[in-house]
């Protein structure tokens, strides 16, 4: 499995649940990622059965992001001497592309491709503050994400709106298989509320709402514009900004001290916050990148129990309805802050909803059962089957 991103972030951990889940069931699993800080050695270790290798890259801050061909070629080394039956990367820029394409053309491995964000034109990189950045790297974006999708003998996305484009570039329907993000619902566990909160030395009598991660600038905007409405329905009321949260969002509201941030937190530390909070909630604007991907942290939320306030965007708003784990809201500040608003005035309805996420983490959403899927797809793409 080869990931373009620096390890302990972003594509990295659905590439690793896959992997260790995998590894149970007696597979051998290799996960190659980026080194945080290494530009010249590589660091291989093991994760729960999984032989992960830490790769060398020159570059560096934002460009530390699968474009390095330092990096690109020691992979290639690397994997020369390494023995494998398949080679599964994930999203597709030049550190993750170009050691498979030199496996599948050299070694005869099939190739298995997963889309996981919509990041060329019309997706991610439409996001990008810079309107230079954004022009530049838009036509380059698109090319990687676009050009090489017809190589993959298999291929995996992780939303319908990736699914509809995988097949409009000419990916057969037979080779794809619909792989959202799955619920670790053995490493988060169900916490008390308020025995978390006395550890976290967080008050116990005003609700807090929780949100784990980085975010869009846009999202971040919608975040802080539907809290502003919360917070004077409700002056009580904290916003708590769990882990790396990529935009000061206190600086975008008018009472700061009204908002917490953790700063980096461990794996045990997140689950002790998200426990502390009364809800959890998506503010996604209606935008392309949204559309096209999954958003990990739902299946954070649903794990240790919690509802969800989202916004109705993408394949959440179908899941939402489905299995009733939190509210829906229309992408504005307004119906955002109201849905919220509308769950903390209802604990008990909160608490079900919580419970019932809990269970959909465990019955539906459990990484278990999407490792199985990816199973069956390595098994038929290995027998040279499409389906």
């Amino acid at each position: 499995m080869l990931v373009f991103v620096v390890a302990r972030k972003g594509a990295y951990w659905r590439a690793l649940h896959f992997a260790r889940h995998l590894v149970q069931r007696g597979h051998r699993v290799t996960l190659m990622a980026m080194s945080p800080q290494n530009r010249f050695r590589f660091r291989v270790c093991q994760n729960k059965g999984v032989t992960v290798v830490e790769t060398p890259d020159l570059l560096w801050g934002p460009l530390r992001s699968g474009w390095d061909l330092w990096d690109s070629l020691w992979r290639v080394l690397w994997l020369r001497g390494q023995v494998f039956d398949l080679v599964h990367v994930f999203d597709a820029r030049p550190t993750v592309l170009l050691p498979a394409l030199y496996l599948q053309s050299r070694r005869q491995l099939p190739l298995v491709m997963d889309w996981g964000d919509w990041l060329g034109c019309g997706g991610s990189v439409e996001e990008r503050v810079n309107p230079i950045v954004r022009m530049v790297l838009r036509p380059v974006e698109t090319f990687f994400e676009e050009r090489f999708r017809t190589k993959a003998d298999g291929t995996t996305v992780i939303c319908s709106t990736l699914l509809g484009k995988a097949i409009a570039l000419g990916v057969s329907p037979d080779t794809i298989v619909l792989l959202q993000d799955g619920a670790d619902v053995d490493g988060l566990k169900l916490l008390d509320r308020d025995t978390c909160r006395r550890e976290l030395g967080l008050p116990l009598d005003v609700p807090i709402i929780g949100f784990v991660g980085a975010i869009f600038y846009r999202d971040a905007q919608l975040m802080a514009h539907a809290f502003e409405q919360i917070h004077a329905a409700m002056p009580c009321a904290r916003l708590l900004l769990i882990g790396y949260v990529n935009f000061f969002i206190e600086d975008m509201v008018k009472t700061q001290e009204a908002v917490i941030r953790t700063g980096f937190v461990d794996y045990a530390m997140m689950n002790r916050y998200l426990s502390a909070c009364d809800l959890c909630w998506l503010p996604l604007c209606d935008s392309g990148a949204n559309r096209g991907r999954w958003p990990m942290k739902l299946n954070d939320y649903m794990s240790v129990g919690r509802p969800t306030v989202a916004t109705a965007v993408g394949d959440v708003a179908r899941v939402m309805q489905k299995y009733k784990v939190g509210l829906l809201a229309r992408d504005t500040p307004q119906d955002l802050a109201q849905q919220v608003l509308r769950l903390l005035a209802d604990p008990e309805h909160c608490v079900y909803l919580g419970r019932n996420a809990r269970r959909v983490a465990e019955d539906v959403f459990d990484w278990r059962f999407r490792a199985v899927e990816l199973e069956v797809l390595y098994d038929k793409v290995l027998l040279g089957k499409h389906f």
